[in-house]
């Protein structure tokens, strides 16, 4: 996997129609082969900078991420809202470690498919 670090400075003022922009591109880019996952940050003592992390399969994804009319799309509405062009940084993720949603079941009791016994409320109807 690689990541990518991106810190953008902004325009006086347009902090939130830039995230609304980058809301945007990052919902679309979910549905990209090879896309891990993303976080946009801001900095709590300087509002109108922002940095991008993103994470993918390989940085070839990433590239072909930006040749998709919606990456595009999203470009031209950032450009005028960004004051200089951003700087970026890759990174070989080493180690991914993120708390699941829901953990496996442990390899030390293996999973059975009995069913419970015990009675369950049906829900009310209103």
């Amino acid at each position: 996997m690689m990541t990518i670090v991106t810190h953008v400075h902004l325009k006086e003022g347009a902090g939130p129609e830039w995230d609304a922009a980058m809301r945007t591109r990052l919902s679309a880019a979910k549905k990209r082969p090879g896309w891990v996952g993303g976080q946009l940050l801001r900095q709590s003592d300087k509002p109108d900078r922002r940095v991008i992390v993103g994470t993918w399969r390989t940085r070839a994804d990433w590239e072909a991420w930006h040749q998709d009319p919606q990456f595009a799309a999203t470009r031209r509405r950032l450009d005028g809202l960004e004051n200089g062009p951003a700087e970026h940084w890759w990174h070989e993720v080493v180690l991914d470690v993120r708390k699941s949603a829901a953990a496996p079941p442990s390899a030390s009791k293996p999973a059975t498919n009995r069913t419970s016994k015990a009675k369950t409320k049906k829900p009310r109807r209103r």
